[in-house]
């Protein structure tokens, strides 16, 4: 099996990421987000990592990972508890999906956030309408919060707990 590794992504990506943001299944995932990459890729906060995910040194999606308590929009609420860990992820090209990459990346990013031990649980919040993506992360371990409006959507807050050992 061809290995996936994450990379920083950097200025030098600004454009594939923005091709990759209006992609119809992209924009499905996520319809009112403007990631701002021109400004967001020169901006490197404590609390985010941004990675470009890469098979054979192609670049196939993007995955985020914040500290939703440092998070300075405080978009996940001013009250979110500690030692958690947010993360986003899309495949880019419509032709990469069902493929088996999405697992592939969202289980080194749930490796990378664990393996700070401090980290105690990793949350998403996938949109109410995408049954695909609940169901993607309910198969990886993720389990049902609650619904609660984030921006302006409603969304599916999932959250899967560290194992412990």
């Amino acid at each position: 099996m061809t290995k996936i590794i994450f990379r920083y992504a950097n200025i030098e990506d600004v454009e594939l990421l923005q091709y990759w943001d209006k992609q119809p299944h992209v924009i499905a995932s996520d319809p009112d987000d403007d990631w701002e990459w021109e400004t967001e890729l020169l901006h490197d906060p404590k609390w985010r990592e941004q990675l470009v995910a890469e098979l054979d040194g192609r670049p196939v999606g993007f995955v985020q990972i914040i500290d939703p308590k440092e998070e300075e929009t405080h978009y996940w609420g001013n009250d979110i508890e500690e030692n958690l860990r947010a993360i986003d992820i899309w495949i880019g090209e419509a032709d990469d999906l069902g493929k088996g990459y999405g697992t592939r990346m969202m289980r080194l990013a749930i490796e990378r956030c664990f393996a700070d031990p401090r980290v105690t649980a990793i949350i998403i919040d996938p949109l109410s309408s995408n049954t695909r993506a609940i169901k993607f992360y309910e198969k990886i371990g993720f389990e049902f919060i609650e619904k609660r409006i984030l921006g302006k959507d409603e969304c599916h807050v999932m959250k899967l707990e560290k194992f412990p050992g």
